[in-house]
């Protein structure tokens, strides 16, 4: 941790950074506070581009990123991490290159194969945050079910044909709700940007949501717990619902 702290300043950490360190509420213990978090992103597509790109720019320390998947013509459309001859690459790679050249500072560590609930667990083990920019409901429940287990906080987004939404969960705080508070039906049938489609900025917007609460959050001020935000990018028109724990949530209900 000390090394890698080291290593930024070694690296014009203070010039790199001055636009955030003359910020108030980050200033250089903050900004170092970023630089000694350690954050699990699962998922490098639309979502997780943005959110990646920013952490790394932002100078979020370390970063554990996981997909299994390959970059496909298909995904440039709205994957700005992956460029045209990432084609056929494995995104955890193709992405891992994209940050280390965008920061050469930070500390990047790859899967590339299809986790399971056990990795889950064993990979969310001393981290900061989880980032869940995944589209399909199996691996959210499950992320859901990693945080609470961990008591890490879980940022997540999901973005469709042109609508969004971003939420951040916090098993630390008893008040706040779970992914499952949400969503009680693990039923629920996926759509994905394949069957459904989607406008490529919506991922930015949402994706680059995500990456601010998780600055928020590392920082010891989050500000999504509770909170749900919802985009309709059609009318460009925004709202905020509230979402309280439901005392018989199945995953946290009992947990308070």
């Amino acid at each position: 941790m000390v090394y890698n702290v080291m290593r930024m300043y070694e690296s014009n950490f203070n010039e790199r950074y001055s636009r955030q360190i003359r910020l108030p509420r980050i200033g250089e213990k903050g900004q170092i506070m970023l630089a000694e978090s350690r954050i699990f992103i699962v998922g490098m597509g639309g979502l997780g581009s943005p959110v990646a790109l920013y952490l790394a720019a932002a100078g979020v320390g370390r970063m554990c990123i996981a997909d299994f998947d390959q970059v496909d013509e298909s995904n440039l459309q709205r994957q700005i991490i992956h460029s045209h001859s990432d084609i056929g690459e494995l995104k955890a790679y193709s992405a891992a290159n994209s940050l280390r050249a965008i920061n050469p500072s930070i500390e990047v560590e790859t899967l590339d194969y299809s986790l399971e609930y056990a990795d889950f667990i064993e990979y969310s083990q001393d981290i900061d945050l989880i980032i869940d920019c995944t589209d399909n409901f199996p691996t959210r429940f499950e992320l859901n079910e990693v945080s609470l287990q961990t008591k890490t906080p879980l940022v997540s987004g999901a973005a469709i044909r042109w609508e969004g939404q971003v939420t951040a969960f916090d098993p630390r705080n008893e008040k706040s709700p779970c992914y499952q508070c949400l969503y009680p039906n693990k039923n629920i049938e996926s759509a994905t940007c394949a069957m459904e489609g989607v406008v490529a900025p919506l991922v930015g917007v949402i994706g680059t949501l995500q990456a601010m609460e998780a600055v928020n959050i590392l920082l010891g001020n989050g500000q999504l717990h509770g909170i749900v935000w919802l985009f309709d990018a059609s009318s460009m028109v925004w709202q905020k619902m509230k979402l309280p724990k439901n005392p018989n949530c199945p995953a946290c209900g009992n947990q308070a």
